[in-house]
C-alpha cells in the first residue's frame, strides 16, 4: 500500500506549501514540516500506534520509535563538542546553537533573543499580559497549560518522579533530573570567568551577575537591589510584614515556602542529608555543603582587608561589618546595635526573658536552639570534636579552636596598657575592664559589680543557693562546674600539677602557681593599711576584712559571725553534728578535709615541714610555726 491509497488529495494551497519547502528550505527540514502535516492527518481516524510499556499511542510509527527510546535508554545523536546525547536529530541541532551562540528568534518589543521560536512565544505573552490557563482551584493563571499541569500537582499532592537513590519524589522531572546531580556530582554549568561549576543554569545566572555586578531589581522603600525579581519580592515582605507560608504544627509563619519546607523537618526529624566522613546529618544540602568544609578544610571567601577566609558568603558578609563598623540593627530598649538580624532577635530575648527552647531532660531552657543542641551534649556525654595532639575531647568546636591555640602558642590579642596577651578577643575585652575599671554586670540583690556576665551568673546562685553541679561519688553539689571538676580529682587522687623544687603535687594548675611563689618568696598582693603581703589576692581579700571589721555570714542558730562563708559552713557543722570526712585507716571522721588531710599525717608518718635550724620535722605548718618561736626567744 503507498501514499497514495492512505492520504486524501492534498489541497492547493497544501500542495503549495510543499513546492514552497522543496524550493526554499533543505531536504531534513522539508522531511520534518511533511511529517508535521502527516501527524495532523493521523488525528482525523488513521491507525494509532501504541506503546506496550507505558501505554501511551501515537498517530505514527516514526513518532511511537523516538518515544521508546526514553524506555530503552538510546540516544543516538550526540553533539561532537561536549558529547551530550539526544534521542532526537532535531534536539540536537537545537542544542548546537547553544555552542553556536546563534539566537535566531528575537523579541520585537525588547530585543531579547532565543534559541527556539516556541521560548520566543512563550517570552510574548510577557509583554502582552496573555496568561490563558487559570488554575479551578485557586485562581493562579499560567502562560503555559504544561505549567498548570505541574501547579495542580501542588494541590493533588501528585509527585511523580521519584530518585533511584534516596526515594525523595518531586513533581517534575526537570526537579528530579537536577535532584540526580546532588548524588552524582555532576555540575555541567561552569563560570568562565571564575570557573565555579553549577548543577544548575539559572544558579549560573545568578551568579554571573556576581561577576558583572548587576542589580537591576530595586527596592522602592530602601533602596536595596537584588539581581532577581523574585528576590525583591521575597524582600518586600521584610517591610509589609507578609509571612504567607505557615506551619500547621506550631503556627510560625515563614516568608519563603523553602523556609517553611526546611522548618517542617524539625517536627518530623527528616535529615535527608548525611556527611560521608563522619556521619553526620542535616536536613538542607546546603548546611551538609557548609559542614564539608570542616572537612576539607575549604574557606573559600577571603577578606580582602584582613584576609581572613570563611566557608560560607554570610559569614564573610557579617565579617565585614567589622571593618566598615555597619551595624544597622539596633535595640529600641538598650540602644545596642547589631550587625545581623538575626542577632539582635536573640538580643531582644534578654529584655523580654524569652527562652523558648527547653532541654526536656532537666528542664534547663535557652535563647538559641543551638544552645540547647549543645546542652545535649551534656547529658549524652557526645563530646565530637577531638584534638588530634593530646586527645582531649570538646562539646564545641570553637572549644577545640581555643584548645589548639595551647599547642601552638598562639595568642593573637595583646593588651596594649599591660603586653598581656590571649588567645580569644573576648577574653582581652574582659581583660580591659581591668584597666579601666568597668564593672557593667551589677547583682540586684547585693549591688556588687561583675566586669563578665558569667561571673555575675556564678555569684547569684550564692543568692539563690543553686549548685547545679552535682559529684556523682559522694552527693556534693558546687555552683560552678569547675569547682566539682576539681573536687573529682579529690576522689581519683589526681593531682597532675606537680612542683620541680619539692615534688609537691597538686590538682590544679593555679594551687601550683601559688605554691611556686612560697619557694620564690614572691607575695605580690599588700595590704594597704597594715603592710602585710599575701601571694593570692583573694587571702589578702580575707585578710583586709579584719581591718573594717566585716562580718557578712551570720549563723541563723547562734547568732555568730564570720568574715568567710566557707568558715560559716565548717561552723554550721558544730550544730548539725555533720562530720562528712572520714578516715579509711581509724574511723574517725572530721568537719574538714584540711582536718582529715593533717590527721592522716599520723597514720602515714608524714612530717613536710622540717625546721631549718635543728631540723625537727612536724606533720603541720602551725606546729612549725609555734616551734620556730622557740628558736627566737619567743614563748609560744
Amino acid at each position: 500500500m503507498n501514499d497514495a491509497d492512505t492520504c486524501p488529495q492534498d489541497s492547493p494551497n497544501e500542495s503549495n506549501k510543499r513546492t514552497f519547502y522543496k524550493e526554499e528550505k533543505p531536504n531534513e527540514e522539508m522531511f520534518a514540516e511533511n511529517n508535521f502535516h502527516k501527524a495532523h492527518k493521523g488525528k482525523k481516524g488513521e491507525c494509532a500506534c501504541k506503546c506496550t510499556n507505558c501505554g501511551k499511542s501515537f498517530s505514527q510509527s516514526s513518532s511511537l520509535k523516538v518515544h521508546l527510546r526514553i524506555h530503552n535508554g538510546e540516544r543516538p545523536y550526540k553533539c561532537s563538542i561536549c558529547g551530550k546525547s539526544f534521542t532526537q536529530s532535531s534536539t540536537l541541532k537545537t542544542h548546537m546553537r547553544i555552542h553556536k551562540g546563534e539566537r535566531p528568534y528575537k523579541c520585537t518589543n525588547c530585543g531579547k533573543s532565543f534559541i527556539l521560536s516556541s521560548n520566543l512565544k512563550i517570552h510574548m505573552s510577557i509583554h502582552n499580559g496573555e496568561r490563558p490557563f487559570k488554575c479551578s482551584i485557586c485562581g493562579t493563571s499560567f502562560i503555559q497549560s504544561s505549567s498548570l499541569k505541574v501547579h495542580l500537582r501542588i494541590h493533588n499532592g501528585e509527585r511523580p518522579y521519584i530518585c533511584t537513590i534516596c526515594e525523595k519524589s518531586f513533581n517534575q522531572s526537570s526537579t528530579l533530573k537536577t535532584h540526580t546531580r546532588i548524588h552524582s556530582g555532576e555540575r555541567p554549568y561552569k563560570c568562565t570567568i571564575c570557573g565555579k561549576s553549577f548543577n544548575q543554569s539559572s544558579n549560573l545566572k545568578k551568579h554571573m551577575a556576581v561577576h558583572t555586578g548587576e542589580r537591576p531589581n530595586e527596592c522602592t522603600i530602601c533602596g536595596k537591589s537584588f539581581i532577581h525579581p523574585c528576590t525583591l519580592k521575597i524582600h518586600m515582605r521584610i517591610h509589609n510584614g507578609e509571612r504567607p507560608y505557615k506551619c500547621t504544627i506550631c503556627g510560625k509563619s515563614f516568608t519563603q515556602s523553602s523556609t517553611l519546607k526546611t522548618h517542617m523537618s524539625i517536627h518530623n526529624g527528616e535529615r535527608p542529608y548525611k556527611c560521608t566522613i563522619c556521619g553526620k546529618s542535616f536536613n538542607q544540602s546546603s548546611t551538609l555543603k557548609t559542614h564539608m568544609s570542616i572537612h576539607n578544610g575549604e574557606r573559600p571567601y577571603k577578606c580582602t582587608i584582613c584576609g581572613k577566609s570563611f566557608n560560607q558568603s554570610s559569614t564573610l558578609k557579617t565579617h565585614m561589618s567589622i571593618h566598615n563598623g555597619e551595624r544597622p540593627y539596633k535595640c529600641t530598649i538598650c540602644g545596642k546595635s547589631f550587625s545581623h538580624s538575626s542577632n539582635l532577635k536573640k538580643h531582644l530575648r534578654i529584655h523580654n526573658g524569652e527562652r523558648p527552647y527547653k532541654c526536656s531532660i532537666c528542664e534547663k531552657s535557652f535563647t538559641q536552639s543551638s544552645t540547647l543542641k549543645t546542652h545535649m551534649r551534656i547529658h549524652k556525654g557526645e563530646r565530637p570534636y577531638k584534638c588530634t595532639n593530646c586527645g582531649k575531647s570538646f562539646v564545641l568546636s570553637s572549644y577545640l579552636k581555643i584548645h589548639m591555640s595551647i599547642h601552638n602558642g598562639e595568642r593573637p590579642f595583646k593588651c596594649s596598657i599591660c603586653g598581656t596577651s590571649f588567645i580569644q578577643s573576648s577574653s582581652l575585652k574582659v581583660h580591659l575592664r581591668i584597666h579601666n575599671g568597668e564593672r557593667p554586670y551589677i547583682c540586684t540583690i547585693c549591688e556588687k559589680s561583675f566586669n563578665c556576665s558569667s561571673t555575675l551568673k556564678t555569684h547569684m546562685r550564692i543568692h539563690n543557693g543553686e549548685r547545679p553541679y552535682k559529684c556523682t561519688i559522694c552527693g556534693k553539689s558546687f555552683n560552678q562546674s569547675s569547682t566539682l571538676k576539681t573536687h573529682m580529682g579529690n576522689h581519683k587522687g589526681e593531682r597532675p600539677y606537680k612542683c620541680t623544687i619539692c615534688g609537691k603535687s597538686f590538682n590544679q594548675s593555679s594551687t601550683l602557681k601559688t605554691h611556686m611563689g612560697n619557694h620564690k618568696g614572691e607575695r605580690p598582693y599588700k595590704c594597704t593599711n597594715c603592710g602585710k603581703s599575701f601571694n593570692r589576692p583573694s587571702f589578702l581579700k580575707r585578710h583586709i576584712i579584719i581591718h573594717n571589721g566585716e562580718r557578712p555570714n551570720e549563723c541563723t542558730i547562734c547568732g555568730k559571725s564570720f568574715n568567710q562563708s566557707s568558715t560559716l559552713k565548717t561552723h554550721m557543722s558544730i550544730h548539725n553534728g555533720e562530720r562528712p570526712y572520714k578516715c579509711t585507716i581509724c574511723g574517725k571522721s572530721f568537719n574538714q578535709s584540711s582536718t582529715l588531710k593533717t590527721h592522716m599525717s599520723i597514720h602515714n608518718g608524714e612530717r613536710p615541714y622540717k625546721c631549718t635550724i635543728c631540723g625537727k620535722s612536724f606533720s603541720h605548718s602551725s606546729n612549725l610555726k609555734k616551734h620556730m618561736k622557740m628558736h627566737n626567744g619567743k614563748r609560744p
